[in-house]
């Protein structure tokens, strides 16, 4: 395909721009469905929505992963820097989920909390999974803003979470309410997080949700652990919630089984849910939670709502997870991944950039701090071959670059399979010029 004439690239953007609708299209910024901005559509959407992110309890918990504790601070700092308003560290003292000994080192928390206070001042710190009045102490001492006390979703079951087998719903409930009182008095914001919710009924989350309500939580978290609740059963939950406890925030936490968390989330905030826990790369145990960058991207620029992190800083962040867990997602991950914006090698990928970037691509990569990328393959024709030729600063005569193809194609035929380095290329190119 040849380099189109300015006339022809006005003539196929004028018909581009044809279907965009504003908001929906923003240039330089996202082009997507406008069905996602039509209330009519999509439900009425939150005009923000506060995420609130888990990753530094997920890197005390994700099996096998033991980060050094200034790897793990370094990471801290470059979350907090991303703006997300809302911070879970790792649980000090006695572990959150087990009252034996073997929590973290009260001082590492301390430090974990200055780096927060440091970077970013206006996040909302959360002490998780807090089962006992000393641990709520302990958190407030630290210096928490606010602490999460864990519902289960049973009665005697309970016990598979806690030392002993606990006689009833009810004292479950009553231990609950308890805590909550605690948190209250000592001024942190408390947050309950009704874990398992896939296992509760209508009856039992109302009951539960108004007297949780009286004892004065300031929000019910609906966690999702096994990831058996969908899209429209989370919304329903949130609905249930609201309706039993009107005075209370609902959170979700949803957990990505079935390749859902992003969608749970978006239900859940339709229905009226103010806070999306979500994590860096997805990181937690089992199948992860909801992207941190995805969950971002997905209400900023499908929907319009507003999430307040610095978007650019997002995939930055999520090197630096993947660094300090040693697990590297997949090279497609959404929004952050090095292939998510790379639509192979071929010369139309150049034609569409050069018509308009916000066509395969419906957001703009430089938004979240991504690039996109057209690498050398034997679909490469003479386009993609001239833009690797300028983007390393090498002057060819234009009658050569057909050569330089052939050879590249010619390279590529004898590998069988691979990508050309830009060494290999510049090899190849080195080669043609001296001939």
């Amino acid at each position: 395909m040849d380099k189109l004439t300015d006339a022809e690239v006005d003539l196929l953007r004028e018909d581009v721009n044809r279907s965009r609708v504003p908001g929906a299209y923003e240039s330089g910024r996202w082009s997507v469905a406008p069905a996602n901005r039509d209330p009519e559509v999509t439900g009425e959407m939150p005009g923000h929505i506060r995420l609130r992110d888990t990753s530094m309890r997920a890197i005390e918990s994700l099996p096998g992963v033991t980060a050094p504790h200034e790897a793990k601070l370094a990471f801290l700092r470059a979350l907090a820097r991303s703006g997300v308003p809302e911070i879970v560290l790792g649980a000090p003292g006695p572990s959150a989920r087990d009252p034996h000994p073997g929590g973290r080192d009260p001082d590492a928390v301390r430090a974990e909390l200055a780096v927060v206070r440091q970077e970013g001042p206006d996040a909302l710190v959360h002490c998780p999974f807090t089962s006992t009045l000393e641990g709520i102490d302990l958190a407030a001492d630290l210096g928490f803003d606010a602490v999460q006390v864990a519902m289960p979703a049973f009665g005697p079951a309970s016990g598979i979470y806690r030392a002993s087998i606990p006689a009833s719903r009810a004292q479950i409930v009553a231990e609950a309410a308890a805590l909550v009182r605690r948190g209250k008095d000592r001024g942190l914001r408390v947050a309950v997080p009704f874990t398992m919710v896939s296992f509760v009924s209508d009856e039992m989350l109302t009951e539960t949700a108004k007297a949780i309500s009286e004892a004065g939580a300031d929000e019910i978290t609906l966690f999702d652990g096994p990831g058996g609740v969908g899209p429209e059963a989370y919304g329903r939950l949130v609905q249930t919630t609201l309706a039993a406890a009107p005075g209370v925030e609902v959170g979700i936490h949803p957990h990505n089984t079935f390749g859902l968390g992003v969608a749970c989330a978006v239900a859940a905030a339709r229905a009226g849910a103010s806070v999306v826990e979500s994590s860096v790369n997805g990181y937690c145990g089992g199948p992860g939670n909801a992207d941190l960058a995805a969950t971002a991207a997905a209400f900023e620029a499908l929907y319009g709502v507003h999430t307040g992190l610095r978007l650019a800083e997002l995939t930055g962040l999520a090197r630096a997870g993947a660094e300090v867990t040693g697990r590297v997602p997949a090279v497609n991950q959404p929004i952050t991944g090095p292939d998510a914006f790379c639509w192979g090698g071929g010369d139309w990928v150049m034609v569409e950039r050069a018509v308009d970037p916000l066509m395969h691509n419906s957001v703009e990569p430089g938004l979240f701090g991504n690039e996109r990328r057209v690498p050398l393959t034997a679909q490469s024709g003479p386009l993609v071959v001239a833009a690797a030729l300028r983007r390393l600063g090498v002057d060819v005569d234009p009658s050569l670059v057909p050569v330089i193809v052939e050879r590249c194609r010619a390279e590529l035929a004898t590998r069988g399979s691979g990508l050309l380095t830009d060494e290999e290329f510049g090899a190849i190119t080195r080669s043609v010029l001296t001939a």
